[in-house]
């Protein structure tokens, strides 16, 4: 295991959304994803955008290894076959730096359990939406599939009790993402409806949550990741006809939103300086 996956990622550096950005973009970090065979290229096409490297790695034998290079793992439970089941179970063994996406947790009993054993060891961030962060908690039965029937405040007691649980950080998606690690709580404004309507959308965010992982201390990786989410949804949903067209749009827009002081920083400011 190389020093990257052996350092605790609070031990990184707390950078502000934009500062995150520019240093994503400069080391190019190496992001392995375990996720969904539904939205493997739309991941693939979104880290390149933001200007991170993906690698996707799911195989026994090979997924333990990779994420010992990683800068950052994704391991999403979209469609936990046997063997991408087998290959979790070692990458998470393999690095401190790993995102778990808990996709339909509670409703389905396989991932169900495969998210309880996965978070024993502990991911440095969960992001879900509110219903699978309820029933991950354990406050909750899941939401209607994929999708959520609980807004991100109804999740808030269990998002911080998750994160005290876990040691991570814990990332609620929703109209304002809402994001804490036990203690801090930061809710990231803004985006467009229209990123709910792209396969892809919130599974793509926990790999560029993965992506900051490899420059930034966890919280202000989910931040960073989200925020950038939220500018860029809104640039590409102004320049869409639909959701077809907003899917390529969003793509140009992680591109082309600047890595300076601006949208990002001001989009969480109050919210950050209220957690220093």
């Amino acid at each position: 295991m190389n020093a990257r996956a052996e350092d605790h990622p609070s031990d990184l550096p707390r950078l502000s959304p934009a500062a995150a950005l520019t240093a994503l973009r400069e080391a190019a970090p190496l992001v392995q994803c375990l996720t969904n065979a539904v939205v493997t290229n739309y991941t693939a096409n979104a880290l390149l955008a933001v200007g991170a490297a993906p690698a996707m790695c799911d195989i026994p034998g090979e997924a333990g290894l990779f994420a010992g290079i990683a800068d950052g793992v994704l391991v999403n439970l979209g469609t936990p076959t046997a063997e991408q089941r087998d290959a979790a179970r070692e990458a998470v063994r393999a690095t401190r730096r790993w995102v778990l996406d808990p996709v339909a947790v509670g409703t389905l009993p396989v991932r169900t359990a495969l998210a309880a054993e996965l978070l024993e060891h502990r991911p440095a961030i969960i992001r879900g939406n509110a219903s699978e962060i309820l029933a991950l908690a354990g406050a909750g039965a899941g939401g209607r599939g994929v999708d959520a029937t609980d807004g991100p405040d109804a999740a808030a007691d269990a998002a911080r009790a998750l994160a005290v649980r876990t040691g991570g950080v814990v990332a609620v998606s929703g109209p304002v993402d809402l994001i804490t690690d036990g203690d801090r709580v930061v809710r990231v404004p803004g985006g467009d409806a229209l990123l709910t309507r792209v396969t892809g959308g919130g599974c793509s965010l926990g790999a560029v949550m993965a992506g900051f992982l490899g420059v930034c201390a966890p919280l202000e990786a989910a931040v960073a990741a989200s925020a950038l989410y939220a500018a860029a949804s809104e640039r590409a949903a102004a320049r869409a006809d639909g959701p077809g067209s907003f899917a390529v749009a969003f793509l140009d827009a992680l591109d082309a939103v600047a890595a300076a002081p601006g949208d990002l920083d001001e989009r969480v400011a109050d919210a950050l300086a209220a957690t220093r």
